[in-house]
């Protein structure tokens, strides 16, 4: 496939996508609004004269990007960004409200990329990781406005799958200006996909500079004092589909040798959040929700973290984090969060799309690696067994992401070097 054809069969595919986004959007906050902005149509265009556009497609990407968006906004430039999803959305409203102007993005046609771009009239245009949109790329270029990937990573999985699209990608990635790559690996991975060697530099990992928000650390700690102060506690953090009965299966065996242990047992889509089968010999008062206001008690062995936006508070009231993703084909999700907060993490084989910084870890001796229940409950009882090593094994997981920290402001050097960014302020 080449630019050409992808632009016709985008057109084709319309009708389609319009249906899509009526299905897709039906449960946004204001999903009128929103459908109306993924097909390009700005209710409030930024009255700025120079706007750069900052993309970051969910949450993840929003709240990786957010340190280098606060350097942005430091340094004086009116900054406009899009998500994907309405918790991305969410995530960058809560971190910088007024400061940015923001919508959902425009669906990669023709015609929605030409009336955002018409509405929007950016001077330059930033995406975060990955989001290699042809369409979006193609009129960038055309209108004469440099576009930047950051923390731009590939796994070997993407590659192959990129591969396979022919000469579309070398066609897209020769659309962007400059790529600041989270490592030498993906990089490398970058130049296999098209993109010349003279256009990448490797800034790092913005997760690394990503802020601890300490009003819930101590929300966190508060919490644990107040409920649970002489309990052992873990915390099994964004689980996935097939991984929920692991963790009740190996709380169950952990509670063998510790009856108070308790699991603080936080979904990663909570609205789509199915229970397992529960051990019946565990009572009806055994399991609490956050959502639902519940108090955690005596004979409470598991609450459920089943809301948005807290999971760094449950992460503060633990002593050892799980980090889901990892145990089923998911690819892992970001241990670094646990990691600066001190704590010993523990995750599954599955962690591709971490797979540099699972390798920083190990190499510290910051995390330990677990195949199934068994594993992680024997895991679990040895760090409850041995405070000192828990301690040990955590704190060389936050030496990891100190020692890693600068990502945002080598970005932002890249980008007024390679994009000329400074003469936009």
């Amino acid at each position: 496939m080449n630019m050409a054809s992808y632009r016709w069969l985008s057109r084709l595919l319309g009708p389609a996508l319009w249906l899509s986004s009526v299905w897709r959007c039906r449960d946004y906050p204001g999903q009128r609004q929103a459908r109306a902005e993924r097909w390009g149509y700005l209710a409030s265009p930024p009255k700025a004269v120079s706007v750069v556009w900052l993309h970051a497609a969910s949450v993840g990407e929003a709240r990786a990007v957010a340190p280098l968006l606060q350097a942005l906004l430091a340094a004086g430039y009116n900054v406009h960004v899009t998500t994907n999803t309405p918790t991305g959305w969410q995530a960058i409203h809560d971190r910088f409200g007024d400061a940015i102007t923001q919508s959902y993005a425009p669906l990669d046609t023709p015609g929605a990329v030409g009336r955002f771009l018409d509405r929007l009239r950016p001077t330059a245009a930033i995406r975060v990781e990955l989001e290699l949109w042809p369409n979006v790329l193609m009129q960038l270029r055309a209108r004469g406005i440099p576009s930047a990937l950051v923390n731009a990573r590939l796994s070997n999985r993407s590659l192959l799958r990129y591969q396979r699209l022919g000469r579309l990608m070398a066609q897209v990635l020769g659309c962007v200006d400059w790529a600041g790559a989270q490592s030498q690996a993906d990089a490398q991975r970058l130049q296999l996909l098209g993109m010349p060697a003279s256009r990448i530099d490797v800034t790092g990992n913005l997760k690394f500079d990503q802020p601890v928000d300490q009003t819930q650390v101590e929300a966190g700690h508060h919490w644990r004092q107040s409920f649970a102060a002489e309990r052992p506690v873990w915390v099994a953090a964004s689980v996935r589909d097939g991984e929920s009965e692991v963790m009740l299966e190996a709380h169950e065996r952990l509670r063998e040798r510790y009856p108070d242990a308790l699991l603080l047992l936080v979904p990663r889509h909570p609205e789509r959040f199915q229970w397992p089968a529960l051990p019946q010999h565990w009572g009806s008062n055994a399991i609490v929700r956050r959502s639902l206001g519940d108090r955690v008690g005596p004979q409470t062995a598991v609450l459920l973290g089943d809301t948005m936006g807290e999971l760094t508070q449950y992460l503060a009231a633990a002593d050892v984090a799980f980090v889901g993703g990892s145990l089923v084909s998911v690819g892992g999700h970001n241990p670094l969060e646990p990691a600066a907060l001190g704590l010993p993490i523990i995750m599954g084989a599955h962690v591709f799309n971490f797979a540099e910084i699972d390798a920083l870890l190990e190499a510290a001796g910051g995390r330990y690696r677990v195949s199934d229940a068994v594993e992680l409950a024997a895991t679990l009882t040895a760090l409850f067994d041995d405070t000192k090593t828990r301690e040990r094994v955590g704190t060389q997981a936050l030496t990891v992401v100190n020692d890693h920290r600068g990502a945002a402001e080598r970005s932002l050097r890249g980008l007024n070097a390679r994009l000329n960014l400074a003469v936009l302020q």
